[in-house]
């Protein structure tokens, strides 16, 4: 065993330190100190030792019993905790703080685990550790006598869940067998808060932070009457935690998340004037599509129905929900939410919290990996959740706005490459990913390109650091595609093989950005905005994926060539290059000339899963890339000794923000839900019993898809045909947007945006008859609109009869008979 070392002015240290925690001990506690005694003076013989027993407000004889002892040798002691009982934390606290040996070793009052499994714990710290934990739980423990099954199964319980928050890769934080370094330990414990059993985990912690290594050490461990501790203590260390964790948050923290929500609610502020009477119109239809995907999937769950699937729009065929952007994920949780104040407020609560939580969720990665100045992080986040394409889709598309899961994502994959803890991280990896996909799948493989490109360039600069990360990381990624593949293989076979599932999708010969698009300003830019040029530069209001600005170009720019030093902006830039060439896609015209020029997207065009990409989205990559930049750029200028360079340096920031500051998203009213649907009129005329559907006229489309929202607001009572959706088209089943065309709807929409009636004769009221039976249509259904005239002219022949308006609609009865 270890010598007994020589203090200054030659006295001699106390090499080992025994402190016991003891409440209401009486009993226990002297055949447990005559055992500890016993066997120190055997085994320490040649060291000094010290035993200190901490009275935690005893009402027995605990402190008679420890006089007695002490009576006998004077080498244990008795320390007062207080005239009440404080908890385990705080006796620990003062017994450790009180001890003075090089090393210290904790046990409780009833020795569950034998004094001779010290040498175990010695042991281990004679080969380098700082702290040896006596486990039951690691290999080759053993287990003299268990604790009642139901006890021990939620004590395993209580144990997974402290190691899994808050010390990940110890199996055994709670037991009371404990050998640390004296100096560490009385430093970890002089800084710990908690007063009760959570002072274990609290202390491991400080280790784990300190980067001292600690080893957890199997022992033999026997179950004694008359525990103090109880299963239910475990929540209570878990509260004890998480109370912990919030005194910590930094109070700038705080604010900076205070900061992105205020933002969130202003951007949005139109919707919450009167979340389910206002509109925006921007969103292309696309809020009544998104409100229908929440409305479909609560009712979905009330119901007991297949939530991948639907027939209540696209009817009879129905819809693959899995193969569109339900987003199960945000749509399942906001069930409730959706059920109680309907999918109008469900969508504007989940898309105002959701980008909130993306921008918290960037500043947390950027002040974890690139910068620690909180300032500089807020500035970086912002940009990377707020820049323009964000905005863009804030009006309707909430698989592009609620990103927060991928910065934790990304972070999880950087701790893959340390090899610290491959098989956890792997796993959490896996589960991220796996709730990702129910968010959104091409952001993820978006994310997934992004952090390639900077993998791959980061690796060529440092290939040192490359080299002895690439084991751990594909081992990591390894064990995170076998814990995904369970969790996602039949949702994922439902999508692409699953009913009305289609190959791919594509999007037009000009889906990507101009190069122009890069350079100028997003329409809800509140100062630079520029309509007329957003409009001539993207695909819709809701498809501006570049327009981040030529000051802010300039200034990254700048920053790059000021930090190029640095391998992380190095690796920054390239990502960021990288996603704005391909974002051109396959090809692309240079500005001001007639001159094409292939894109590097062409080598991903015809791609599986890259086929269906909307490639201007790319685009989108730079945004964090580009908030990264700049918080490394704020923290160097912070920094800076000149005030003459600060103020420079941040006023050409601010000059290439102000440009890119959003405006609130454009809010209009909405129309109310015609009577006919509302008040339920409608079921006077469709018998759903009898598989009939109500067919808007025309039937809903991506151009039109307000029917959508009747449906929700008569709480799914219909089917319908036609709707907003991704399904399949003929023998390729190519996917389109909206229910594969027919002869009767052809028409209907022709009439509608031309206005103009062709002849109608038996042949086309022969075809209708058979697209209504196809239909299973009770009733057509017409909301006066443009060319509802004409609508009603085309109707009235195709059926044979005028309609009757009644609850402001027109409305021709189908039924048998009529």
């Amino acid at each position: 065993m270890s010598k007994p070392r020589r203090a200054v002015g030659g006295q001699v240290s106390v090499d080992l330190s025994v402190v016991v925690p003891a409440y209401n001990e009486e009993r226990r506690l002297a055949p447990t100190l005559d055992a500890i005694v016993t066997h120190l003076a055997a085994t320490e013989a040649a060291a000094t030792w010290e035993i200190i027993v901490v009275d935690d407000g005893s009402t027995d004889g605990t402190a008679d019993v420890v006089a007695a002892v002490t009576a006998r040798d004077a080498r244990v002691q008795l320390i007062a905790g207080g005239d009440r009982n404080r908890g385990k934390g705080n006796a620990l606290r003062l017994g450790v703080l009180a001890a003075h040996g090089r090393r210290i070793l904790l046990t409780d009052a009833d020795l569950a685990a034998p004094i001779d499994e010290l040498e175990r714990l010695d042991k281990a710290l004679s080969d380098g550790q700082a702290a040896a934990i006596g486990s039951r739980e690691a290999p080759g423990a053993t287990i003299d006598r268990h604790q009642h099954r139901v006890r021990e199964a939620l004590g395993r319980a209580g144990n997974f869940l402290i190691r899994g928050v808050a010390v990940p890769g110890i199996r055994d934080t709670q037991c009371g067998f404990k050998l640390f370094d004296g100096d560490r330990a009385r430093e970890a414990f002089a800084a710990s808060r908690l007063n009760g059993f959570g002072i274990d985990v609290e202390v491991l912690r400080y280790f784990r932070r300190g980067g001292w290594p600690v080893a957890e050490v199997p022992v033999r461990w026997s179950h004694q009457p008359g525990s103090k501790i109880r299963p239910w203590d475990y929540a209570r260390v878990l509260g004890e935690l998480a109370a912990l964790r919030a005194r910590s948050v930094r109070p700038a923290d705080v604010l900076a998340v205070t900061v992105f929500l205020l933002m969130s609610v202003a951007l949005y502020a139109g919707r919450w004037l009167d979340p389910n009477g206002r509109y925006l119109p921007d969103s292309l239809q696309d809020q009544n599509q998104w409100e229908w995907f929440f409305g479909i999937t609560a009712d979905n769950l009330v119901h007991l129905r297949n939530p991948l699937f639907s027939t209540f729009q696209g009817f009879p065929d129905g819809v693959n929900l899995m193969a569109n952007t339900v987003m199960l994920g945000l749509s399942v949780p906001f069930a409730p939410v959706t059920l109680a104040l309907g999918p109008a407020v469900s969508l504007a609560l989940a898309m105002t919290l959701g980008l909130a939580a993306t921008a918290a969720a960037w500043y947390w990665l950027i002040v974890r990996r690139a910068v620690r100045h909180r300032g500089a992080a807020f500035t970086g986040a912002a940009l990377a959740a707020f820049a323009p394409p964000m905005v863009s889709h804030a009006n309707a598309h909430p698989n592009f706005v609620v990103l927060f899961v991928l910065p934790l994502i990304i972070d999880r994959a950087l701790r893959l490459c340390t090899g610290a803890r491959t098989v956890r991280d792997g796993t959490v990896l896996g589960l991220m990913t796996a709730y990702q996909i129910f968010l959104g799948e091409e952001a993820l493989l978006l994310a997934a390109l992004g952090m390639l490109l900077f993998a791959v360039a980061y690796g060529a600069l440092r290939r040192d650091v490359a080299r002895d990360a690439l084991r751990p990381l594909l081992k990591g990624l390894g064990v995170a595609v076998l814990v995904v593949l369970p969790l996602v293989a039949l949702p994922l076979s439902w999508q692409f093989f699953g009913p009305q599932s289609y190959t791919r999708i594509g999007h037009g010969d000009n889906a990507g950005n101009s190069p122009l698009a890069l350079l100028s300003f997003a329409e809800r830019s509140l100062l630079a905005g520029d309509h007329d040029r957003a409009e001539a530069l993207s695909l819709n209001p809701t498809e501006q994926n570049a327009f981040y600005g030529w000051p802010l170009v300039l200034l990254a720019l700048g920053i790059v060539v000021r930090l190029w030093e640095r391998p992380l902006v190095k690796a920054l830039a390239v990502t960021a290059v990288g996603a704005a060439l391909l974002s051109l896609g396959p090809e692309f015209r240079l500005p001001q000339t007639d001159l094409v020029l292939p894109g590097p997207w062409a080598l991903l065009a015809e791609k599986p899963l890259f086929e269906s990409v909307v490639e201007g989205r790319v685009a989108m990559i730079c945004a964090p890339v580009l908030g990264m930049l700049l918080a490394l750029a704020c923290e160097r200028l912070a920094a800076a000794p000149g005030l003459g360079t600060r103020y420079v340096g941040f006023m050409a920031v601010t000059l290439a923000l102000l440009p890119i500051v959003p405006a609130p998203l454009k809010s209009e009213d909405r129309a109310e839900v015609p009577a006919f649907v509302a008040d339920g009129t409608w079921k006077s005329y469709v018998d759903t019993g009898a598989g009939q559907t109500l067919v808007p006229v025309p039937l809903p489309d991506p151009g039109n898809a307000v029917a959508l929202h009747w449906q929700a607001a008569a709480g799914f009572g219909f089917r319908m045909p036609g709707g907003y959706f991704n399904g399949p088209f003929g023998e390729d089943r190519a996917g389109i947007y909206g229910a594969a065309p027919r002869h009767t709807s052809n028409l209907l929409r022709d009439v509608r945006y031309t206005g103009r009636v062709p002849v109608i004769g038996e042949n086309w009221r022969a075809r209708a008859q058979k697209d209504f039976a196809y239909w299973h249509a009770g009733a057509l259904v017409l909301l006066p609109q443009s060319y509802d005239e004409e609508l009603r002219e085309a109707v009235d022949k195709l059926v044979g009869r005028p309609g009757t308006w009644v609850g402001g609609v027109w409305v021709w009865d189908l039924h048998a008979g009529d």
